[in-house]
């Protein structure tokens, strides 16, 4: 840490024993996550907030590199485990864990994203209403069945239909299956 950590003890003594386990939890988060190139906890003493009445109430901030924060304040109203200073150390530095590990997965890109199923045009329908084409974004064709096409809406379909579909390996290579239709327009061929 390029600053030392600053504690606050507010409506109660300064205890040397308290500070030396934050800075063991601090130490701990550094060595599992990175560097934290500033601190401050502050820990306000049962009954000075009204709101709190008999709990400790724990704020931690930590500044990271590239102006990156982690910010834990929130101290649960209901948990009278926070009446014992330890357990409320404690349960505030396992939130501030949770929050630099959601911070490092950002980083590193291991957040999912969730996107929908792929979206592509109806670029070919059977004359006799039995299969079709979709041409997907990167502009390959799929072929889809009427029976894989959701809701019994393969009549409702027409060339330039916008369908989302679930793209699988058949015997002649790719097809499209739980084809459905985008929007609220529907042609009838």
């Amino acid at each position: 840490m390029e600053t030392p950590i600053e504690i606050d003890f507010q409506g109660m003594a300064a205890n040397p024993n308290v500070r030396d386990a934050i800075a063991k939890h601090v130490t701990q988060l550094e060595e599992r996550f990175g560097r934290i190139t500033a601190g401050r906890v502050v820990l306000k003493a049962p009954g000075e907030h009204h709101r709190t009445g008999g709990l400790y109430e724990i704020n931690i901030r930590l500044t990271l590199p590239e102006g990156r924060e982690v910010n834990i304040g929130r101290t649960a109203q209901n948990d009278e485990r926070h009446s014992d200073l330890n357990f409320a150390i404690n349960d505030a530095f396992k939130r501030a864990r949770r929050q630099l590990q959601d911070q490092v997965r950002k980083l590193q890109g291991q957040v999912k994203h969730h996107d929908g199923p792929p979206i592509g045009t109806v670029v070919e329908l059977d004359p006799l209403g039995e299969f079709g084409f979709i041409e997907t974004n990167d502009g390959r064709e799929i072929y889809f069945h009427r029976n894989s096409v959701l809701d019994g809406a393969f009549l409702d379909l027409a060339v330039n239909s916008r369908v989302t579909y679930a793209e699988e390996t058949g015997d002649k290579g790719p097809q499209a299956s739980t084809v459905k239709l985008v929007g609220k327009h529907k042609l009838r061929i």
